[in-house]
């Protein structure tokens, strides 16, 4: 049984992932608008990823029997005003989100939670990942997006990234 404190983390984590997706389709919007379609579809597919690790979390509260609690999604509130803007909060963004994880895991150790903590190690996992992608991109962008044609390489090279739902199974 999955203690009430950690129900309600796991259930706050549904609404997060929702809105990292809200937030990812923001900034896969104003590339496009931008004309910038390799980074659009970077952030859309970062989008989708965020929904379906929603709904792992959405899953996993159903298998252990306890009910998911959708909560609206905030609009996004960030102002984006040049290429590198949404490079920046989306990095800040998946910092935010692995303080989130670590604070569902250490909730979980507290309780002795082990097939939580064993649920989120994934996630751990992944956000290492998100967080060294997005740094990444950061880094990219300084070092090459001040020149127009080192800024089209980059997006002809975001443009080549395809969807891979998640690995993990419940």
């Amino acid at each position: 049984m999955i203690s009430k404190k950690v129900v309600d983390l796991l259930n706050n984590q549904v609404n997060k992932e929702f809105y990292s997706a809200y937030l990812y389709l923001d900034f896969a919007n104003y590339y496009k608008e931008e004309g910038l379609d390799g980074y659009y579809n970077w952030y859309y597919i970062q989008a989708q990823e965020e929904r379906d690790h929603a709904v792992l979390f959405m899953q996993y509260l159903q298998q252990n029997g306890e009910k998911v609690v959708l909560e609206a999604i905030d609009k996004p509130d960030v102002k984006l005003e040049s290429f590198m803007d949404p490079l920046r909060e989306g990095a800040a963004h998946e910092r935010y989100v692995t303080d989130l994880i670590h604070t569902i895991y250490a909730a979980a150790y507290e309780d002795h939670d082990f097939r939580t903590m064993q649920f989120l190690d994934w996630f751990v996992k992944e956000q290492a990942e998100e967080e060294e992608n997005a740094d990444d991109m950061v880094k990219k962008f300084e070092l090459f997006g001040d020149d127009s044609k080192s800024l089209y390489m980059l997006d002809q090279e975001l443009a080549g990234r395809v969807y891979s739902a998640p690995s993990l199974v419940l």
